[in-house]
């Protein structure tokens, strides 16, 4: 997938341990939208209380599937 310079997107990848790794990907790194991918990632990978939330709206989105 080939991006425009206005465009990026973040890479999420589980491994065969279910751990969680996050790439950016980005058509300008430097600019606004490659700046917020690596600000989410960085808050994805380090902020605990970010990662509890996203687990409880997934469980939450589940509970409603089923």
């Amino acid at each position: 997938m080939e991006l425009k310079s206005n465009q990026s997107a973040l890479i999420l990848t589980i491994d065969e341990n279910d751990e969680i790794t996050v790439d950016v990907a980005s058509g300008d790194i430097d600019g606004l939208t490659g700046l917020i991918c690596q600000a989410i990632a960085q808050k994805l990978m380090q902020d605990g209380q970010f990662q509890e939330e996203l687990m409880e709206m997934l469980e939450e989105e589940e509970g409603d599937d089923g």
